[in-house]
């Protein structure tokens, strides 16, 4: 399989206002791949000669910096595909329009930015429905301590062998 690729660079540069652009991208690909459904195979056992082709076509996938893949067979047309665009963030840029604005002029809080401060305050070590431990434990069954170590289990013992003589 042959490839042969084009790629484009585009530089700019604005002195007076101190900007400059550079970019670089891989234009454009075209491969030579076997085609399917097109292939011939004879063979003469008589003569012991064999005989194979195989059909090939040119794929060709061209990009642009604009999001914009075109791809298909050359001479047969490109279909375009319009890809997503991978560069966003996880949440709404949020930006009060008056900082020193009454509490009722102000913008809401968007729900994504009020879920992660509240998860933040929950990591800090403040949490708004706290409870003292004396009232977590009071709410837990009584602990009943084992005088002796054997005794747990000889009781499970002669239980276990009662059962077993019951049938």
């Amino acid at each position: 399989m042959a490839t042969s690729e084009l790629c484009c660079q585009v530089s700019e540069e604005n002195r007076e206002r101190r900007e400059a652009f550079w970019a670089e991208w891989k234009d454009l690909t075209l491969s030579t791949r076997p085609e399917e459904g097109c292939s011939l195979h004879e063979e003469d056992t008589q003569r012991h000669e064999t005989y194979h082709q195989q059909g090939q076509c040119q794929a060709l996938v061209q990009r642009s910096p604009w999001l914009v893949m075109r791809m298909g067979i050359l001479g047969r047309g490109l279909q375009e595909y319009q890809l997503p665009y991978q560069r966003v963030l996880p949440l709404p840029i949020f930006t009060p329009t008056k900082v020193g604005a009454a509490k009722e002029e102000r913008e809401e809080t968007p729900v994504q930015l009020r879920e992660l401060l509240a998860l933040e305050t929950a990591l800090g070590g403040q949490c708004l429905e706290r409870q003292d431990v004396a009232e977590i434990t009071k709410q837990l069954p009584p602990v009943v301590p084992v005088s002796k170590p054997g005794t747990l289990r000889r009781t499970l013992s002669r239980s276990m062998s009662q059962e077993a003589q019951r049938g």
